[in-house]
């Protein structure tokens, strides 16, 4: 499963991280697989299975 790119900004805006959420809407596709980007997920201390989209009814 692959995690919407907004979700990591919001998630980040919301901490006060802007400059980080700005590099990662650059940088990072949007839709981003938590297993290719996993060490990047950990280095903003975010757990993949918070992020991941729920399934639509």
């Amino acid at each position: 499963m692959n995690i919407a790119r907004q979700r990591i900004v919001s998630i980040l805006r919301q901490r006060g991280q802007q400059v980080r959420a700005d590099w990662v809407e650059r940088e990072l596709p949007e839709r981003v697989d938590p297993k290719e980007h996993a060490g990047l997920l950990a280095t903003l201390r975010l757990d993949p299975a918070d992020l991941v989209d729920a399934p639509s009814p």
